[in-house]
């Protein structure tokens, strides 16, 4: 059975492109296009890993995180958080609030994928 992922990001062209990808790669995937509905689909769907943009409408990366991590029956899922806010204090809180990684934008999609196969204990 592949793998799940849920992408939550606002941003179209990045949704499109994150999507392709990870189908490439053999990943079931989701999208959701705002903080609220990524943890509804989070909550729905239980995917493996979430990619997941902190500025958001209707709630932010940063709620959505901690939110999942307060959510027992979605102990297990991973999360990515893949933001341009890449100051220390922004990641430092992103991995307080949960975050198994922080990637900020641009990233390298190499990059991404590996991160993600590790995160899912695929090898690598």
């Amino acid at each position: 059975m592949s793998k799940r992922v849920l992408i939550v990001d606002d941003e179209p062209n990045i949704l499109i492109s994150l999507e392709f990808l990870m189908k490439r790669e053999g990943y079931e995937v989701q999208v959701a296009r705002d903080g609220e509905e990524g943890l509804a689909l989070a909550t729905a769907w239980r995917p493996d890993v979430v990619l997941l943009d902190v500025m958001m409408p209707r709630k932010n990366g940063f709620d959505v995180c901690q939110a999942i991590r307060a959510d027992a029956a979605l102990a297990g899922v991973r999360i990515v958080m893949l933001t341009a806010k890449g100051r220390d204090t922004d990641v430092a809180k992103g991995l307080a609030l949960g975050a198994d990684a922080y990637l900020t934008k641009p990233f390298s999609t190499q990059d991404l994928v590996r991160r993600v196969r590790e995160l899912v204990g695929e090898a690598v």
